[in-house]
């Protein structure tokens, strides 16, 4: 026996509710690998999952959690023995397949990642998903040419778990580094992250006329889209790349085609989840070498598998700052 956040659907009301269970192994899914869990952590989709489901659960009973860390216990695939230590991010787990809010998960081996020398299970899942899309959107950015010394790169949403990273990461690179916020008590927060400058939500959470302004930004991490990415896309640099990683801000872009046709600007997508596994292998590799940890545990406030159904209303809501990790054992 172990236990499970589980959410269950009244099929009368439509209603989801969600609360910790026993179950035995053989309930988990079918799997190459079962994996003794040991952390986890908390995503937007972790909210929605643990709530009204947003569309992205499709049966019930169902186990959130779109990421986990922990050591292979069972294995029938040749890469991974028992003792192994993985992390596991994306390929809808935890939405279309039981994740990672459990003390055990059984998984696909080809939805795994080796643990890289540096991280243990729990840093790990201080990262996440949302650490992880920060590391893609980093690479993306040098890929396409971002390096110190260009100039602010900018960081919307920054005190989310994207943002967070996103700027710890930037700024140990050598970057000088802007984040947006709309919680101006999380002002020292992101200065202690590395951020040199604070931009205030209102300031450029708004349509304008202009198509260009003043060329400020040598990059941008986005978390938040809709009108706030308009405004940025007319304030790159010559050349300047933005990856677009969210929507908390809404899934519109009233902008126009002007910036990239004048300045050459890109607008880059990051996925997370379907990434293949060179890159996430290589994203993970970044994020060990690259990361300062102590600003990474700087942003950590540790869960229990009891605290779950509150805290996924909690960052729905946008109350969540940081990364939340979650000792699916305590």
């Amino acid at each position: 026996m172990f236990k499970a956040l589980v959410v269950n659907k009244d099929e009368e009301s439509g209603k989801t509710s969600a609360a910790v269970e026993e179950m035995t192994v053989a309930r988990l899914p079918a799997g190459d690998v079962t994996v003794a869990v040991e952390f986890s952590t908390v995503n937007y989709k972790d909210g929605l999952c643990i709530g009204p489901g947003g569309g992205l659960v499709r049966n019930y009973p169902h186990v959130p959690g779109i990421d986990f860390a922990g050591t292979v216990e069972a294995s029938d695939d040749d890469r991974y023995k028992p003792g192994d230590k993985v992390v596991l991010t994306g390929w809808r787990v935890g939405e279309m397949h039981w994740g990672g809010y459990a003390q055990k998960a059984r998984v696909k081996a080809d939805w795994l990642v080796p643990l890289p020398e540096g991280l243990d299970t729990r840093a790990a899942m201080a990262v996440g998903t949302a650490g992880f899309t920060a590391m893609l959107s980093v690479m993306a950015l040098e890929d396409h040419g971002l390096k110190p010394g260009d100039g602010p790169v900018l960081v919307t949403g920054a005190a989310g778990g994207v943002g967070s990273v996103a700027v710890a990461l930037l700024a140990a690179l050598g970057h000088e580094v802007a984040g947006v916020t709309g919680r101006p008590e999380t002002a020292d927060y992101l200065n202690s992250l590395g951020a040199s400058q604070i931009v205030a939500r209102e300031e450029i959470n708004e349509t304008v006329k202009r198509p260009l302004e003043a060329e400020t930004w040598a990059g941008c991490v986005d978390a938040v889209g809709g009108a706030m990415l308009a405004r940025v896309l007319g304030q790159m640099k010559y050349g300047a790349s933005v990856a677009a990683v969210g929507l908390a801000g809404g899934a519109g872009l009233p902008a126009t085609v002007i910036p990239f046709l004048l300045r050459g600007v890109n607008l880059l997508g990051i996925d997370s989840v379907m990434q293949p596994y060179e890159n996430r292998v290589r994203a993970w590799q970044r994020i060990a070498s690259d990361l300062p940890m102590d600003k990474l545990e700087a942003m950590v406030m540790p869960a229990t598998l009891d605290d779950l159904p509150k805290l996924g209303g909690d960052i729905l809501k946008g109350q969540i700052k940081g990364r939340v990790v979650v000792d699916v054992n305590a």
